[in-house]
C-alpha cells in the first residue's frame, strides 16, 4: 500500500500564505497586555453610569464606549483567527476561551446603557435625536422600537454575564468536531490513504475517484454518528438557551427574538420556505440530471459533490485576477483594494493544515483588517469560496471606511448578499471568458454547489431549526435518534427519488448532517439568511450586468451603509426588496437556467 496523503502541520505553511497577525499584535504577549488593560478599563464605565440624562453625558458615554470597543475588536479578531486556523494550539484555544469571558464581562458592564437611556422617556430621546444627538438618530429610534423587549439594567447585566456560560454548548460542539473527532483515513481506488480533516473534507467529497469519495463520506459521517447523543445534548442545550433568552426578553418564540434586532418580519422566513417547498421539483430534476450524467440510476450520499467532468486547475492568483476583472463595474478603487488585500496584505489565511476548522469566514471589525480564514483548493470551488469571502471582506472594508463605529457593523442579513454578489459576478464573467465545455461544466457545478448549500441545505436547516425549537418549547426531548430521523426526512424531501437511502446506514449518514453544522445551528436562525442573501445578490448583479444606470453606485452605497439603516431598507435603496418573494422567485429562475445549461452539455 502506498504512503498516505496527510495535511500539513501549521508550521509548514509559508508565512506569506497566512493571515498577518502582527498587524494586530506583535506577539501573544502583546495580546495579553491589551487583554489585561481592557479588563481593568471596563471599570471606567461606572463613571458614566447615572449620567445619561443629558446630551453631554450621552456623548461622553459613546466616546468612552468606542475606545473600549476598538480594543475589544482587536482582541476578538486575533483570538478568533488564531484559534480557528489551528485549534490544536492549546495557548490559542485558551485565549479564545478567555476572550469569551471578557466579552461576557463587557456585555455585563455595558448593560446599564440602554435601560438608562430608555428611562429618559420617548419625548426627550426623540428631541435629542433631532438636535444635539442627531448623529445617533437611527440608533435612538431603533432603541425606542426595541424598548418593549429591554429589561432592567440588573437583568440585562445578568444576561450579559450569562454570555460566556451560554457559549459553552456551541464551544464544546466545535471543539469536539474540530479537534477531537477521529475521521480516520480515506482509501482511494489505488489503496492510497488520505487524511480526513475539516479543512479538506469538501475536496475529498468532490474527488473523481468514487472509492475515495465513498470512503471519505462514510468516515466523516460515522465519526459524527459515534457522538450523536453528545452532540444532540449540546444542541438541545443551545435551543433551550435560545428559548430562555426569548422568554426573558418577552418574545413569543426564538424566531421572533432572532429577527427583532434587524427589524425583519417573520413572514420573510415563512415566505422563503414556502417558495423553497414549491420549487422542490426543480431540485429533483437537477439530481436526476446529475445521476444520469454519472451513469447511475440513483445517487448515493457520496455522489452529491461528484464531479461531472475534469475540474480545471485554478490557482489562488488566477482567482484573484479573474475576480478583479469581473468586478470592474464597481470601479478601480474597489478592485485595487481587493487585489492588494488578497495578494499582498495577507488578509487571507489560504491553505488547509492540521487543526484548521472547517469552512471559511471573514473576520473583519472596525479597527482591524478584514481577515479571511479558508482552505483554498486549486479549482473552481476554491475560487468560488475566495470570491465569497472577499465579498464579505470588501463589505467590511467599505463599511468601516465610511461609517463611525456605532454604524460600522452590518447585519448578517446584509452580509450574505455581498458575498454571493461576488460569486454571481465572477460566474457571469467566466461563462463568457471560458467557453470550452469542460470549464463550462465546472462553472455550472460550482454554481450548483453554491445554490445547493444556500438554496437547499440552508432552507432545510431552517425548517429543522423551527421544528426542534417547537419541540423543546412543547416540552419534548431532543435525542440523537430523533434529530437524525427529522433531518433525514427533510433531506429526503429535498432530494426526491434520485437519492438512494434504502439502507439504514444511508439514512443514518444523511440524518447526521445536522451535527456537521456546529456554528449555524447555535446562531439562532442564522441559516435562512443564506437563502435570502443569494436571492438578493443575483437580483443586484443582474441589474449591474444589464448596464442599468446607477446600479453599481447604488450597490456600493449599500456596502458603505454598514448598519446605518435596517438591512431591508438598505437593500431596497440598492434596488432589491427582500420583504417580498420576487427576488427568491427570480433566483429559482437562475437555478432553472443553470440546470438547462448543464443538461445541454452532459
Amino acid at each position: 500500500m502506498s504512503a498516505s496523503r496527510s495535511l500539513a502541520d501549521r508550521e509548514a505553511i509559508p508565512l506569506e500564505h497566512t493571515w498577518h497577525k502582527e498587524a494586530l499584535f506583535d506577539n501573544p504577549s502583546a495580546w495579553e497586555v491589551t487583554y489585561s488593560s481592557l479588563s481593568q478599563e471596563l471599570k471606567k464605565l461606572t463613571e458614566v453610569e447615572g449620567q445619561l440624562n443629558n446630551p453631554d453625558g450621552i456623548s461622553k458615554m459613546f466616546k468612552l464606549l468606542e475606545g473600549l470597543q476598538l480594543q475589544m475588536h482587536k482582541l476578538m479578531v486575533y483570538s478568533t483567527m488564531d484559534y480557528n486556523c489551528n485549534s490544536l494550539d492549546q495557548e490559542a484555544s485558551n485565549r479564545h476561551d478567555r476572550l469569551r469571558g471578557l466579552i461576557s464581562r463587557f456585555q455585563a458592564a455595558t448593560a446599564f446603557i440602554e435601560p438608562e437611556l430608555i428611562a429618559q422617556g420617548e419625548t426627550k430621546l426623540r428631541a435629542w435625536a433631532q438636535n444635539d444627538l442627531s448623529f445617533y438618530g437611527h440608533y435612538l429610534a431603533d432603541l425606542l422600537r426595541r424598548s418593549k423587549h429591554l429589561r432592567s439594567a440588573e437583568v440585562e447585566g445578568l444576561l450579559g454575564d450569562l454570555g460566556s456560560a451560554f457559549a459553552g454548548a456551541s464551544s464544546a460542539h466545535g471543539v469536539l468536531a474540530n479537534s477531537e473527532l477521529d475521521f480516520g483515513e480515506a482509501l482511494d481506488s489505488e489503496g492510497q490513504r488520505h487524511t480526513i480533516g475539516q479543512g479538506n473534507i469538501r475536496q475529498l467529497l468532490g474527488s473523481e475517484d468514487e472509492t475515495l469519495r465513498q470512503s471519505a463520506y462514510e468516515h466523516y459521517a460515522d465519526a459524527h454518528l459515534a457522538f450523536k447523543q453528545t452532540m444532540a445534548t449540546l444542541l438541545a442545550t443551545g435551543v433551550k438557551q435560545n428559548l430562555f433568552k426569548a422568554h426573558v426578553k418577552g418574545h413569543a418564540n426564538a424566531l421572533e427574538a432572532a429577527l427583532a434586532p434587524d427589524n425583519i418580519p417573520s413572514q420573510v422566513v415563512y415566505s422563503l420556505l414556502d417558495s423553497f417547498k414549491a420549487h422542490l421539483p426543480l431540485w429533483h430534476r437537477y439530481w436526476q440530471v446529475k445521476a444520469k450524467a454519472l451513469g447511475k440510476a440513483k445517487l448515493k450520499g457520496h455522489d452529491i459533490f461528484a464531479p461531472l467532468g475534469k475540474s480545471p486547475k485554478v490557482t489562488y492568483e488566477e482567482s484573484v485576477e479573474w475576480l478583479g476583472e469581473a468586478l470592474k463595474p464597481l470601479g478601480a478603487d474597489y478592485v485595487r483594494v481587493l487585489r492588494e488585500g488578497a495578494l499582498n496584505g495577507r488578509w487571507v489565511d489560504r491553505y488547509p493544515n492540521k487543526g484548521k476548522r472547517m469552512g471559511a469566514f471573514s473576520a473583519g471589525r472596525k479597527g482591524t483588517p478584514p481577515y479571511i480564514m479558508m482552505s483554498y483548493s486549486d479549482d473552481v470551488f476554491g475560487m468560488s469560496t475566495l470570491a465569497h469571502e472577499l465579498g464579505h471582506s470588501l463589505h467590511s472594508y467599505l463599511s468601516n471606511e465610511h461609517q463611525e463605529l456605532i454604524y460600522a457593523r452590518y447585519s448578517l442579513f446584509a452580509a450574505e448578499v455581498a458575498s454571493n454578489f461576488n460569486q454571481a459576478m465572477l460566474r457571469a464573467y467566466l461563462f463568457e471568458l471560458k467557453p470550452d465545455r469542460d470549464f463550462q461544466i465546472a462553472l455550472i457545478e460550482e454554481a450548483m454547489a453554491n445554490f445547493y448549500r444556500y438554496f437547499l441545505v440552508m432552507p432545510t436547516l431552517t425548517r429543522f431549526e423551527l421544528e426542534i425549537h417547537d419541540r423543546v418549547q412543547k416540552g419534548q426531548a431532543l435525542s440523537g435518534n430523533s434529530l437524525n430521523q427529522l433531518m433525514a426526512e427533510l433531506f429526503q424531501e429535498a432530494y426526491g427519488e434520485a437519492l438512494d437511502v434504502s439502507s439504514q446506514a444511508a439514512k443514518e449518514r444523511l440524518g447526521i448532517t445536522w451535527a456537521q453544522f456546529h456554528t449555524h445551528l447555535y446562531s439562532n436562525f442564522y441559516s435562512y439568511q443564506y437563502a435570502t442573501g443569494i436571492a438578493g445578490a443575483h437580483a443586484l448583479a443582474r441589474r449591474i450586468l444589464a448596464g442599468e444606470a446607477g446600479a453599481s453606485e447604488r450597490y456600493l452605497g449599500f456596502l458603505r451603509a454598514g448598519g446605518s439603516s435596517y438591512p431591508l431598507s438598505a437593500l431596497q435603496a440598492a434596488g432589491v426588496d427582500l420583504s417580498q418573494a420576487t427576488a427568491v422567485e427570480e433566483a429559482f429562475k437562475v437555478l432553472a437556467g443553470l440546470i438547462d445549461r448543464l443538461e445541454s452539455l452532459v
